[in-house]
């Protein structure tokens, strides 16, 4: 949370590995959310829009929620990476080590899981947006839609990677359907704003 952009962004180049694919899906997130809050901001007290004034308000309040929840996975999805790490390196003939395993790769699809969830919110909010906000911010609610979109993309990635070494297949298959849900119902914003840009 208190690294520069530089500094992230040069960890997450480096040979290490932590951040990962996981933190940079939260940061696309939390940058997601913040468009969206900037969208609503620039169109609420317009004369225009004040039908969607109660709307816009309760859009900024909610963005600010997700920018910060988002901004927190990225602690997180580094701290589930950790443990399971560990969990590998457990000698293949310890009796404990499958159930430890088990656990750390839950836990490690559980953080993107959450992004993932969060990052489809952040859609719906940015469709919400393409459609009641200001003409002027139609092509940063797509953006925000549409970095949203590879948000989930990535998140699911690492949701997948994870729940396809689980022993537990029922658990795997339960955490699969959901995130597969989620790509698959995402919110055609970024395709309505193409269309209206083009």
């Amino acid at each position: 949370m208190d690294r520069t952009l530089d500094v992230f962004t040069f960890e997450l180049a480096s040979k290490t590995p932590t951040p990962g694919g996981g933190g940079a899906a939260a940061l696309c997130a939390a940058l997601a959310a913040a468009l969206g809050s900037m969208t609503a901001n620039f169109t609420l007290g317009k004369k225009k829009y004040a039908e969607y004034d109660d709307e816009m308000r309760a859009i900024i309040s909610e963005c600010a929620i997700l920018r910060s929840r988002t901004l927190l996975l990225i602690k997180a999805d580094a701290e589930a990476f950790e443990p399971l790490s560990r969990a590998y390196a457990i000698p293949k003939d310890d009796p404990g080590r499958e159930a430890e395993l088990e656990k750390r790769l839950l836990d490690a699809a559980a953080v993107p899981m959450e992004i993932a969830r969060l990052s489809h919110r952040i859609m719906e909010l940015a469709d919400i947006l393409e459609r009641h906000g200001s003409e002027l911010m139609v092509s940063d609610a797509g953006c925000a839609a549409a970095i949203a979109s590879a948000a989930i993309d990535s998140a699911a990635l690492n949701v997948l990677v994870n729940t396809r070494l689980m022993k537990n297949r029922e658990k795997a298959a339960e955490i699969n359907a959901e995130v597969c849900k989620l790509l698959e119902n995402k919110p055609q914003t970024y395709s309505r704003v193409l269309q209206r840009l083009s």
